[in-house]
Parts: structure tokens; C-alpha cells; sequence
């Protein structure tokens, strides 16, 4: 048991650290001068839209989560009935990160602006320490509350090894769940929001009324802002925060089910803990990296940054694996295999290099002036239609590398250690997480400086800055889209795993009918419920438009800019259609597996598992890199390339831009949630399936 505290004070003292930095961070940004009027009454705009969204949108997930956890209470006895309050505990800490994440996040975006007036140095400095407010919160966040689970859990089992690795890490599948189901809620509901506003901002601003992108007469403008924190800082941090969790609970699980139940069974439950905790120092110290120097660009230093992080990581981590677990060698099952510290090692250092590989490919299939980017500007120039076909193109041809780099991260592991190497691989992916996404979240920031620079009617330098950085941050959020992927299906392959080894289920005849039949249904799934989201997108973007539409008819005062458009209506628009429409495709995610289960057997389940894992990786990256590389698209024209703005081109782009939207930034990122809230549903009621099909 000596190894299970060790793992627990680590772990709360890698949590205190991440959480200390990121309020120490806060109070920073905080601090920062704003001075324009102007500035100040716009942002403040963008402030209370989010927060007004976040805290309607937690008044209606509460009674969702109060009826999953009466329904985990009734179903489990004894010590198991702990994980209703667990699960409880997950969605609240998601939620929370969302909530410190999108908070200073809108405070950051009006100091980016103001501080974009003095240099790009500070305007960056302010940006990405935004962003690690994000990061760090969210990585402390979720390892405070796998050291509360186990640390309450513990008590009760002190001297039981075995209730240890059957119902602790039960307890613990709880909370990961929790996690899942409010960052998919997050993910949907942050996804339509952000898409109605900046479908109905573009299409009727930029295409219909020929003003500029931000333009303050746009009534749409505020709520566009509003969703870029929404869905891309406060959904992408419940996103990650759920891939990082259950990277975890996975990697502990596989590591105590896997091997037999004697002391050295607890190292590698505690592995991940341990392994985790140097992820926080790892971050901290590559975030002291990022400085720009003049004359050199912001994505450099980011660059720089990141790689640190990781470097050091790795070697953190072979000093942990040769001191931690030694000279121990440990039984790979079912097949028998030892593994030792070295093949744990290389497993961490394979997820590593497997998320560096995932964000080169990403950055070239979506990157400004690559090759196949290059091939959409030229489509634009004989119209919209080719412009979507070339941009689909690109987005089918993508998925082509990445999945190969995916499964030569599965076989590797699991030919270093078996299903805990695949385990350690996703936890080694993500173990950096606090600087990773620091860097995505810099990227919404960035772009919300700009928005109120336009605004608030600064000077173009300001916007020029703001542009530079923005420009960095579309290529960092996709290659945060593709590394989010990678991360997603590792992930659900180890809870996959952990939901078989609880079943007891560890052959599988694919010509089973029921298997058939799950693996169908399962494929289908990812196709239905990015159905729904797109169909929620077009039905918001056309109240948003119709509403801009009327206010430019009934209040011609608007375009002559001598009165103030009503922001408030479009940001209540917005927030209506993403409650109202983001519930049915949630539910149809958590309630899937249990329908399944309960009916179609274990074998069916099963077959769902793999189908939708299967279907959803792939559909996942092709509607990411297609919405990445519209949108570099268009952005190169609009510095000149084919004709420039303005031109046929340009407006083919903004055409293929618009429907690359909801895919890079709605389905496509909610399908990585789709896929592990699955299987971790799956996995919580393993034991009630196993006894109920006896």
C-alpha cells in the first residue's frame, strides 16, 4: 500500500502546484492596464454573453446530472454507491475548469488588445498567459479530483489489495464519466453557439453587406466573440480536461487488472500518477520558454516552448520509470510477456513522439501555404463548388497518414508492454497537457483581440499585431484538433480494453450476428450525431442571419454608423439554439451503450465499441483538417493570394470557409468525446451487465 500513497501525496502535491501557478497566472492577467473607454464597454459585452451562457447552460445540465448519479446510487451497494457522488465530482471539476478557463480568458482579450498597442512581445505575453490559466487549471483540476476519489476511497479499503483494484478504480470510472458527459454537453452546446454567430456574421456582413470582418455595425460581432470563448476555450478545455482524465484512470486500471495482485501490482496502478505530476513541472518550466524576440515570429516561440516541454518530460520520465519501478519485472496478461522499466519508458516516449507526428501531418494538411492549402486557393478561383470538393479532398486524403500513425503507436505499445505500453502511450501524449493546451487557448484569445480592436476602432497596427497572432493561432488550434484526435482514440482503445477485462470478455467472434450488428450500428452512430449538430448549426445560423437582416432593414442607422446595434439579441439567439438543440445529441451518446447493453447483450456492446471508435477517428480528423484548411484558405487570399479580398475567390472561400466551420469546429471536435464517453459508459456499467447477463 506504500506505493498507493506515495502515488497519492504526488499527486495532490502536482495538483496544488498546477492550480497555485494558474491563480498566481490569473491574478497576473488580471493586473494588466486597459485603458480605452471604448475597449472597455465592448469587452465587457463579450464578458457577461459568455458567462450569462455558462451559467444558463449549468442550469440545465443540473438535472441530467442529478438523475445519472440517483441512477449510479440505485444501481451499485456498498462501497460502489460512492461513485454517484464521483461522477458528480467529474462533471463538477469540468465544468469548474471551463468556467476559470473562459473567465480569464475575456478578461485576457481586451489586455491582448490593449497591450498589441505597445509591441507583439507584450501583446503574446499577455495572450498565452491567458491561455496557461487554461492548461493549468485543467490539469489541476483533474488530478485534484482523482486524488479526492482516491484518496475518500481509500480509507475504507486500507488493507484490501483486491477491493483496491476492483472497486477503488470502479469508483474512479465515476468520475471520468462525469468529466465525459459535461465536455461533450460543453464541446456541442459551446460548438453551436460559436458557429450560428460567426455563420451569420460572415455570410450577411462580409458576403451581403460587403463591411469588414468584425466590423462594430455587424450586430452579429458580439456574439461571434462570445462563441470563440465558449466553444474554443471553455468547450476545448472540458474536451482535453475528459482525454486527460481518462488517459489516467485507463493507464491505472490496465495497470492493477492486468498483472497479478501483489505489491509490485500497485507501481504500475501508481505509475501513472506519478508520471502525471511530472507533466505539471514539465509544462511550468517549457512555458518559461516561450519568449518572442524581434524580427522572429510568435509560432516559433510557441514552438520552442512546447518542445521543451516535452524534452524535459522525457527525460523526467526515465529517471521516474529506472528509479520507480527498478530492476521489478512485471507479468504482461493474458499473454505472459515481462515488461521492465525500459519498455514502460519507451511507451511514454512513443505517445510523445506519436502527438509531435499527429501535429506535423495536421499542421501540413491545414497549415498556411502548403501544398494542399495551396490547391484550395486555386480552387477558389473558379467558384465555390470546386472550392468544397478540393477542401473534402484534402480532408480525406489527411486521414490517410494520421490513422496509420495512430496504429503504429497501437502496435508499438503494444509490442513494448502490451495494453499498458498503449495505456502509458496515451498518458505520455498527454502529459505535457498544461503547455498544450496553453497554446491552443492562446489561439481564441488572440483572435478576440483583434475582433475588439476592430471594434473599438483602434489604429491597423494594433489589428496588424493581433493578426500575426491569430494567424499562429489557427495553425496551433489544428494541430490542437489533430493531437486531440490521436489522444482520443488511444484513450478509448485502453477504457475499451478496461470495459473487456471487467465483462470478462476477451474473445470476440466477428461472425456473431450480434457483433455484426454493433459494429453497424456503432459506425453509424459518429454520422447521426454529427447530423444533429450541423442541422442545429443551420437552423441558428439562419435566425441569427434573419435577425441581422432585419436589424440592417428596419434601422438603416446601423450601416450609416449612427446608432448602436442590439448585440444582446444575437448573443440570446445563439445561446437559445445551442440549450435547446445541444440535449438530444447527448443523450444519444450516454444512453446508446446502456440501450445496448441491457438489450442486445455484451457481444453487441462490444461491437458498438469498435464501430464507433472505428468510424469516429476517422470522420473525426477528416472534418477537422477540411475546416483547417478552408479557413487558411481563405485567410491567404485575404492577404493577397488570388485576386485577394474582395475578389470571386475571396468570396468562394468565405463560401468554403462557412461549412468548414461546424466541421473543425463543432462535429468534428465533439466526435472525440463521442467515442470515449461511449466507452466509459460502458465501462461504469460493466458490472451491472455482467451480472444482470450472468
Amino acid at each position: 500500500m506504500i506505493h498507493l500513497y506515495l502515488g497519492l501525496w504526488v499527486l495532490g502535491a502536482g495538483s496544488l502546484t498546477a492550480l497555485g501557478y494558474a491563480y498566481n497566472r490569473t491574478r497576473w492577467v488580471f493586473r494588466q492596464p486597459v485603458e480605452n473607454e471604448r475597449l472597455i464597454r465592448i469587452s465587457g459585452y463579450v464578458t457577461e454573453g459568455a458567462m450569462a451562457f455558462l451559467k444558463r447552460e449549468f442550469s440545465v445540465l443540473l438535472p441530467f446530472v442529478l438523475v445519472v448519479a440517483a441512477f449510479l446510487s440505485l444501481g451499485n451497494t456498498g462501497i460502489l454507491r460512492f461513485q454517484s457522488l464521483s461522477f458528480v465530482l467529474g462533471a463538477g471539476t469540468s465544468g469548474l475548469a471551463g468556467f476559470i478557463g473562459m473567465r480569464v480568458a475575456t478578461a485576457a482579450n481586451s489586455r491582448t488588445t490593449h497591450a498589441a498597442q505597445i509591441d507583439i512581445h507584450s501583446a503574446l505575453r499577455v495572450s498565452f498567459t491567458g491561455g496557461s490559466v487554461m492548461g493549468m487549471s485543467v490539469v489541476g483540476l483533474a488530478m485534484g479530483g482523482i486524488f479526492i476519489v482516491l484518496g475518500t476511497s481509500a480509507l475504507f479499503l486500507v488493507f484490501d489489495i483486491n477491493g483496491f483494484l476492483n472497486e477503488i478504480l470502479q469508483i474512479l470510472s465515476g468520475f471520468s464519466l462525469g468529466a465525459s458527459s459535461m465536455a461533450l454537453f460543453a464541446r456541442v452546446g459551446g460548438g453551436i453557439f460559436t458557429k450560428a454567430a460567426d455563420v451569420g456574421a460572415d455570410l450577411v456582413g462580409k458576403v451581403e453587406a460587403g463591411i469588414p470582418e468584425d466590423d462594430p455595425r455587424n450586430p452579429a460581432t458580439i456574439a461571434d466573440n462570445v462563441g470563440d470563448n465558449v466553444g474554443d476555450v471553455a468547450g476545448m478545455g472540458a474536451d482535453l480536461f475528459e482525454s486527460y482524465l481518462g488517459s489516467i484512470v485507463g493507464a491505472m486500471i490496465l495497470g492493477a487488472g492486468a498483472l497479478s495482485t501483489d505489491a509490485t501490482s500497485f507501481k504500475l496502478a501508481v505509475f501513472p500518477l506519478l508520471v502525471a505530476s511530472l507533466g505539471v513541472l514539465s509544462s511550468m518550466i517549457g512555458i518559461r520558454f516561450v519568449r518572442i524576440k524581434e524580427g522572429k515570429s510568435p509560432q516559433r516561440a510557441l514552438n520552442l516552448g512546447t518542445f521543451s516541454a516535452a524534452a524535459i518530460a522525457g527525460v523526467f520520465t526515465f529517471v521516474l520509470a529506472l528509479l520507480f519501478l527498478g530492476t521489478d519485472t512485471f507479468q504482461n496478461t493474458p499473454d505472459g510477456a515481462a515488461i521492465g522499466w525500459l519498455q514502460i519508458f519507451f511507451s511514454a516516449l512513443l505517445g510523445m513522439a506519436s502527438g509531435i507526428a499527429l501535429g506535423i501531418l495536421t499542421e501540413y494538411f491545414t497549415g498556411t501555404d502548403t501544398k494542399p492549402v495551396r490547391s484550395i486557393v486555386k480552387a477558389c478561383e473558379t467558384g465555390a463548388a470546386t472550392t468544397l470538393i478540393t477542401g473534402m479532398g484534402v480532408g480525406m486524403l489527411s486521414s490517410f497518414p494520421l490513422v496509420l500513425v495512430i496504429i503504429l503507436a497501437i502496435l508499438a505499445g503494444n509490442a513494448l508492454a502490451g495494453l499498458y505500453g498503449i495505456g502509458i502511450a496515451a498518458l505520455g501524449m498527454l502529459m505535457t497537457l498544461g503547455i498544450q493546451l496553453a497554446v491552443d487557448a492562446y489561439g481564441p484569445i488572440a483572435d478576440n483581440a483583434g475582433g475588439l480592436a476592430e471594434m473599438s476602432e483602434l489604429p491597423p497596427s494594433v489589428r496588424e499585431i493581433t493578426d500575426e497572432l491569430d494567424a499562429v493561432g489557427n495553425t496551433t488550434a489544428a494541430i490542437g484538433k489533430g493531437f486531440a484526435i490521436g489522444s482520443a482514440a488511444l484513450t478509448s482503445i485502453i477504457l475499451f480494453t478496461a470495459f473487456r477485462n471487467q465483462v470478462g470478455v476477451f474473445t470476440i467472434d466477428l461472425f456473431d450476428v450480434r457483433v455484426l450488428s454493433g459494429i453497424l450500428l456503432g459506425a453509424v452512430i459518429p454520422y447521426l450525431f454529427s447530423s444533429l449538430a450541423m442541422s442545429a448549426i443551420g437552423e441558428a445560423a439562419f435566425a441569427m442571419i434573419e435577425e441581422v437582416r432585419r436589424q440592417f432593414r428596419e434601422r438603416p442607422g446601423i450601416l450609416e454608423d449612427t446608432e448602436e446595434p442590439d448585440y444582446k439579441k444575437c448573443v440570446d439567439i445563439s445561446t437559445t439554439s445551442a440549450l435547446k438543440k445541444m440535449m438530444l445529441p447527448g443523450i444519444i451518446a450516454a444512453a446508446t451503450p446502456v440501450l445496448i447493453g441491457f438489450t442486445g447483450g455484451i457481444e453487441m456492446l462490444t461491437g458498438l465499441l469498435i464501430g464507433v471508435t472505428a468510424s469516429g477517428v476517422v470522420l473525426a480528423i477528416f472534418m477537422s483538417n477540411s475546416g483547417g484548411a478552408w479557413d487558411n484558405a481563405k485567410k491567404m487570399i485575404e492577404t493577397g493570394e488570388g485576386g485577394g479580398k474582395g475578389s470571386p475567390s475571396h468570396k468562394a472561400a468565405v463560401v468554403g470557409d462557412t461549412v468548414g466551420d461546424p466541421f473543425k469546429d463543432t462535429a468534428g471536435p465533439s466526435l472525440n468525446i463521442l467515442i470515449k464517453l461511449m466507452a466509459v459508459v460502458s465501462l461504469v456499467i460493466a458490472p451491472i451487465l455482467k451480472s444482470f447477463w450472468g
